[in-house]
């Protein structure tokens, strides 16, 4: 359905240019981005949001478990010699050692809902945030017509077909079998994919307070992908719990340590 995951450069200038226009003026709003600003992206890829804020002065670090990404990203941004760019798991990490010191601003962006031990995760980002620092998050809700990702696919019917991911897990493989399009990675995606209400009871838990959230019927960087207009959540629905999680196509969060 989306030829661009397979045409790197365009991903790269599509990641960029919605990190430009949607995520930094989100983050801005509370928090200032700004020359000499330390910024780290978790699950970085290939590097097109980092490069954002490298352009605005920042000085970048970037982490991702896929050599193939990082490789990437270093052909794309790696000339600023500010930018670090790790193969390393995120739990691996010395945040001291690695990446000199902690950060002001940390970006995950669509990231959180692949990883299955949230919380594991929340505990270590406290590691790497300093004092005053903040963290966005960025993720398509689970239950949202394509949360688990099967626009993906190479079918041009289960590609296109909305909460599919939703079935229970043995008919979700069947059907994928029976197209001959089973992907793992997907099943995966089922298996930790996350909701609102999921994420904010975590981060409580953790020790965050949540600063600011946004909610999105429709999904700014569906203006590259499918030429929508970024529209954000009807109030009503967004105050509806769980029923939310079915029409939002993705939440903006900042959140910081709760001192």
């Amino acid at each position: 359905m989306y030829n661009f995951h397979s045409d790197g450069d365009r991903y790269f200038e599509i990641q960029k240019l919605n990190c430009k226009e949607n995520v930094i003026p989100f983050i801005e709003e509370v928090y200032a981005v700004k020359c000499g600003t330390r910024v780290l992206e978790i699950g970085c890829g290939s590097g097109g949001v980092l490069s954002a804020f490298i352009e605005r002065g920042c000085i970048g670090a970037g982490i991702d478990i896929r050599e193939e990404s990082i490789g990437f990203a270093k052909e794309k941004i790696a000339d600023n010699k500010d930018v670090i760019l790790l193969v390393k798991d995120i739990y691996d990490v010395d945040v001291e050692e690695c990446l000199n010191g902690k950060f002001d601003i940390i970006i995950l962006k669509d990231v959180i809902e692949h990883l299955p031990d949230k919380e594991r995760l929340m505990k270590q980002l406290k590691r790497f945030v300093s004092d005053k620092g903040v963290i966005f998050f960025g993720f398509p809700p689970w239950q949202m017509p394509f949360g688990g990702h099967q626009q993906m696919l190479q079918s041009r019917i289960l590609s296109r077909m909305p909460y599919f991911h939703l079935l229970p897990m043995p008919v979700y493989k069947y059907i994928m079998r029976i197209f001959g399009d089973y992907s793992e990675e997907l099943v995966e995606i089922k298996n930790t994919g996350i909701s609102i209400e999921q994420f904010e009871r975590i981060a409580k838990k953790v020790g965050f307070v949540i600063i600011k959230r946004q909610l999105h019927l429709i999904n700014p960087i569906y203006k590259y992908k499918l030429g929508l207009k970024k529209r954000l959540q009807y109030g009503f629905i967004s105050a509806i719990p769980f029923v939310c999680n079915f029409f939002t196509t993705s939440v903006f969060y900042i959140i910081k340590p709760n001192k």
